[in-house]
């Protein structure tokens, strides 16, 4: 089990989890902020236990999926491109759906509701002041931005959705890591 979550770790460090998207000012160091949590399963209904991997993979999906949503709040707003409006509309539900279904996962865990990424800024996060920039942007400028921060979403949650993949040992929790990595392809493909 230390494996699995040796893999977990180095996956996300290797990935650069410090910076939040392309053009970002280089990596610091941030204190942990959770002691890691022991994963007991509290439903009986739960296909299989959930290792330590599993429960960091589903709360960095979260935390993810909770960056990204008020981006894609913005797109009706920003822009008149119906190619634009469509994709959003295509992320927002998968990802909603993804974020239900991880947090139910959750809490059949056990684990904290509690986000232990909280106030970190990683790879395909959107920070603070990149939603800002967003919110002042329109038509080309915005096209831009959205198509990179969606590129750096999509790249980086299917990145660790394929270490959930590999080394998770909850059935349901391995088989939504290969849904998003499914659905994001499709919406990487799908991107102008």
């Amino acid at each position: 089990m230390r494996a699995h979550v040796a893999l977990l770790t180095a996956v996300v460090l290797v990935a650069g989890c410090g910076t939040g998207s392309p053009g970002a000012a280089p990596p610091t160091a941030v204190p942990p902020t959770a002691a890691p949590v022991a994963a007991t399963p509290s439903n009986a209904s739960s296909a299989g236990a959930f290792s330590p991997t599993d429960i960091a993979w589903l709360q960095l999906t979260a935390a993810m999926t909770q960056r990204l949503l008020p981006v894609l709040d913005l797109v009706p707003t920003r822009t008149t491109d119906p190619t634009w409006r469509r994709l959003a509309v295509e992320v927002r539900a998968s990802n909603r759906a993804d974020l239900t279904r991880s947090r139910q996962l959750l809490g059949e865990a056990g684990a904290p509701t509690t986000n232990p990424h909280e106030g970190h800024d990683m790879p395909g996060m959107v920070t603070a002041d990149e939603l800002a920039a967003l919110r002042s942007a329109s038509g080309k400028t915005f096209h831009r931005l959205l198509a990179a921060h969606l590129r750096a979403y999509l790249t980086q949650t299917t990145r660790v959705a394929t270490a959930e993949q590999k080394s998770g040992a909850n059935p349901a929790t391995t088989a939504l890591a290969t849904t998003v990595i499914t659905t994001n392809q499709t919406h990487l493909n799908n991107l102008p």
